[in-house]
This record gives structure tokens, C-alpha cells and sequence, in this order.
């Protein structure tokens, strides 16, 4: 199987892509011109753009907006990335997604972005669920009960 670019990539398709647990999300896609910096290979801005793409996707395709409740703020409190190989022009790359834990208000996803196989970059982040006058909104039994079942989230 080759990976279909800019379409989801759910836990059966990373596994035929030999893509292995717990990884249960993903899109493929190619580096184009305006992401390579001065030094030839994916500036680091471009892995939070990145990163950002697949995280909505994610929520979307997993129905997180509508398991949140009426008018839900999903917002992202604290990001970050680690680099571990370079990312050239023209390279095909999968970038991953999952939810590993859930606080009382709170999820944190890693990412990693995979070119021929190897993880090229890793991230995280915190992201908080709030209400719409911005106080801090509980994650609803629906919505822990996916995360746990689609990317075997532990409560914290």
C-alpha cells in the first residue's frame, strides 16, 4: 500500500504501512519548495504548520468537537518539538498522531513525522477544553472513552 496523500490514514492503513502501534492516526504527504529553509532542508516552523493540519484533522475525524459539548474551545496550551534527522525537497513524509493521556480538563497528543520509515521528528503537545466564557470545561466520558479506545489514552 502506498500512503494516500492529504487523506486520513486510520490504525489499519499505518498498519499495512507497517506503521505500529500505538500509532492510530495519520496523513501523508510531500515537502514542497516554500517549506525548505536557507540550509536545504524543512524549516522548523513548518513541523508546528504540520503539526497543526493533522491535529484538527484528527479532532474532526475522530468527532472530538461534537464529544466536547455545545460550543467547545479546543485550544492548545503548550507545543513542542525535537528534531532528529533532516527533511529534504520532494521527500514523502507521514506525519502521526495520538492522544497519550487525559487530565481532568486536559489532553496531550504526540506527533512524529516518518520518511522512509524513520521518525525524522517528534512533538507534543497540551491541549485544554474549554467553555465558552473560557473557564476550563471537564472532558466528557464520550469523548475519554474514545481517546482511550482509538489511541489507549490513560487518565492522570
Amino acid at each position: 500500500m502506498t500512503a494516500s496523500f492529504l487523506m486520513p490514514l486510520l490504525s489499519d492503513d499505518l498498519r499495512t504501512l507497517g506503521i505500529p502501534e500505538p500509532w492510530s492516526y495519520g496523513m501523508a504527504d510531500r515537502v514542497r519548495f516554500g517549506e525548505i529553509d536557507a540550509l536545504g532542508h524543512v524549516n522548523n516552523v513548518v513541523y508546528l504548520r504540520w503539526y497543526e493540519t493533522l491535529r484538527v484533522n484528527y479532532l474532526k475525524d475522530y468527532g472530538v468537537y461534537d464529544l466536547a459539548g455545545p460550543d467547545p474551545k479546543i485550544v492548545v496550551k503548550t507545543v513542542g518539538l525535537d528534531f532528529k534527522a533532516e527533511v529534504k525537497p520532494d521527500d514523502s513524509y507521514i506525519n502521526l498522531a495520538r492522544t497519550v493521556e487525559m487530565r481532568n480538563t486536559s489532553f496531550s497528543m504526540q506527533y512524529a513525522t516518518l520518511v522512509n520509515g524513520q521518525i525524522t521528528t517528534t512533538g507534543h503537545a497540551v491541549v485544554v477544553l474549554l467553555n465558552a466564557d473560557n473557564t476550563k470545561r471537564a472532558l466528557p466520558d464520550a469523548l475519554r472513552a474514545t481517546f482511550a479506545a482509538r489511541d489507549g489514552a490513560l487518565q492522570i
